[in-house]
C-alpha cells in the first residue's frame, strides 16, 4: 500500500479546510449535521439466482442457488458532503453443488459466488461545484467499461462485486470537458474475504479525460497504470483512446489501446487493442455488430484484470483471461421488445490474433422483464462450442430481483 496513507490524509485535509470555510461562511450551524443524518435514505436489494453449468471437461454439472441481500444507507448532504454505507450478504439457498472457489468442491465447475457477509461500499463524498471527490471503498466504472469496472456496474453480475479502495477525483459535467483520476491501493475482488485471491494490492492510477468534440460525438483518452504488489505479472501500463459518435441514428464506437509490462512484471511484452462497433435501431429491434481484437506479444495476451468481463466476449466467460496468442471476436447482437420485456440474442466467433487457430463460437439468448417498480426477472442461456480452445460449455441462469 506504499504511499496511499499520505495521499489520503493530504486529500482529506484539503477537503476539510474547504468545508470548514463553507461552514464558517454559513454560521457553522451544527444542527444541519443532525438534519443531514436524519434525512438519510435506506435501500434494500434482494437478488435470487440459480446458475447451472455443464462443462465437458468436468464429470459433474454445477448448480448454484444463491441469494444476495444488499442493504445500504446514504446520508443527507451537509456542506456538499455525504456518507454512504452498503452491506452485502450472499447465502446458499437449497442447492450448493458448485465450486465457489473457496468451498473445496473442485469436482464441480466454478460458479464464483461464495457465501459470506461483507462491507461492499463505504465512502465519504464531497461535491464542490464541478469537483466531486470520493474517499473510501467505492464502485468505479470507466468508459463502457472494457478496462475498469465493477462486474457489470450497479447490478454486478457476480453476487459479490468488485470495488475499489482509494480516492477518486471527478471534474466537469456532461456536455463539457470531464476529468477523472483515481488512486487505488486495494481492489476487493469477487471471490470474498476467505479467498487467497480476495484482493489486488498495489499502487494503481486510473486516468480518463473526455470531451464532446461535436454534438453527439465524444472523444476520450485514458491511462491505466496497474502496479500490483501481489500479482506482479499482471502489472501493466495501458493508454489509449475511445470515440463514441452518432450518425443519423447509428451509434459508432472506435477504440484503440496499447499495453506493456511495467516494474516487477517478469513478462516482457507489448500488445495492442482494437474495437470497431456499430449499433442501430429498426422499429422495435436494436442490433449491433462489432469486431474486437486483443493482441499478443511474446506469448502474452493483452490483459484486462479490472474489466467487467461478463459483458464482453460471451456470457460463458471463456475468455476472462486473454489466450497467449490473443483473441479476435466478431460478434452480432439483436434486442427486441417482446411481451413487456426485452429479448436478446447474440453470436460470437472467436479466433486467435496470432496464428490460424479457431477457438470456437458462442450463441446466447436472454429475456428480462420488469414486472413492477420493485420486481424484475431474467432468464439467460449461453452455449460455447469449443474447437481449438478450452471445452464445450453450457450455462443457464434464472434471476429474480427486488428493490426497495
Amino acid at each position: 500500500m506504499k504511499n496511499n496513507n499520505l495521499y489520503m490524509v493530504v486529500t482529506i485535509l484539503i477537503l476539510s479546510v474547504c468545508n470548514t470555510q463553507r461552514v464558517e461562511a454559513n454560521g457553522g450551524n451544527t444542527n444541519r449535521i443532525t438534519e443531514a443524518l436524519k434525512s438519510g435514505e435506506v435501500g434494500v436489494n434482494l437478488r435470487y439466482r440459480t446458475e447451472y453449468v455443464e462443462q465437458d471437461n468436468m464429470y459433474e454439472d454445477a448448480v448454484a442457488s444463491t441469494l444476495r441481500t444488499r442493504i445500504n444507507w446514504r446520508s443527507g448532504s451537509f456542506q456538499g458532503a455525504n456518507f454512504f454505507l452498503e452491506l452485502d450478504n450472499v447465502s446458499e439457498i437449497g442447492v450448493d453443488r458448485y465450486n465457489s472457489t473457496v468451498n473445496g468442491k473442485t469436482e464441480y465447475p466454478v460458479v464464483a459466488d461464495p457465501k459470506g457477509t461483507e462491507i461492499n461500499q463505504v465512502y465519504l463524498r464531497y461535491n464542490l461545484e464541478q469537483l466531486k471527490v470520493t474517499v473510501g471503498n467505492q464502485r468505479i466504472n470507466l468508459n463502457n467499461p472494457r478496462f475498469v469496472g465493477g462486474m457489470e456496474g450497479k447490478a454486478s453480475w457476480r453476487q459479490n462485486e468488485r470495488t475499489y479502495d482509494g480516492i477518486r477525483y471527478q471534474y466537469g459535467n456532461p456536455g463539457q470537458l470531464q476529468l477523472d483520476h483515481s488512486y487505488i491501493y486495494n481492489i476487493n475482488r469477487v471471490y470474498g474475504g476467505d479467498s487467497n485471491f480476495s484482493d489486488f494490492k498495489g499502487d494503481i492510477h486510473l486516468f480518463r479525460a473526455s470531451y464532446p468534440v461535436l454534438i453527439k460525438h465524444q472523444l476520450s483518452v485514458f491511462l491505466y497504470n496497474l502496479d500490483f504488489d501481489n500479482a506482479i505479472n499482471d502489472s501493466s501500463r495501458t493508454y489509449g483512446m475511445d470515440y463514441l459518435g452518432n450518425f443519423g441514428g447509428f451509434e459508432t464506437r472506435l477504440s484503440f489501446a496499447h499495453q506493456k509490462n511495467i516494474n516487477k512484471n517478469l513478462n516482457d511484452y507489448s500488445a495492442n487493442y482494437y474495437l470497431a462497433e456499430i449499433t442501430g435501431t429498426l422499429g422495435k429491434m436494436k442490433g449491433k455488430i462489432g469486431y474486437e481484437i486483443l493482441g499478443a506479444n511474446n506469448g502474452i495476451g493483452f490483459s484486462t484484470p479490472l474489466a467487467t468481463t461478463h459483458k464482453f466476449q460471451g456470457f460463458t466467460d471463456k475468455f476472462r483471461k486473454t489466450p497467449a496468442n490473443g483473441v479476435e471476436d466478431l460478434y452480432v447482437t439483436a434486442n427486441l421488445k417482446l411481451v413487456g420485456g426485452n429479448l436478446g440474442i447474440s453470436y460470437h466467433n472467436f479466433e486467435a490474433n496470432q496464428g490460424n487457430a479457431f477457438y470456437g463460437s458462442e450463441w446466447s439468448v436472454r429475456y428480462n422483464r420488469k414486472f413492477s417498480k420493485h420486481l424484475s426477472g431474467m432468464v439467460k442461456y449461453a452455449t460455447y462450442n469449443a474447437k481449438d480452445y478450452l471445452s464445450d460449455t453450457n450455462k443457464f441462469w434464472l434471476m429474480i430481483t427486488m428493490n426497495f
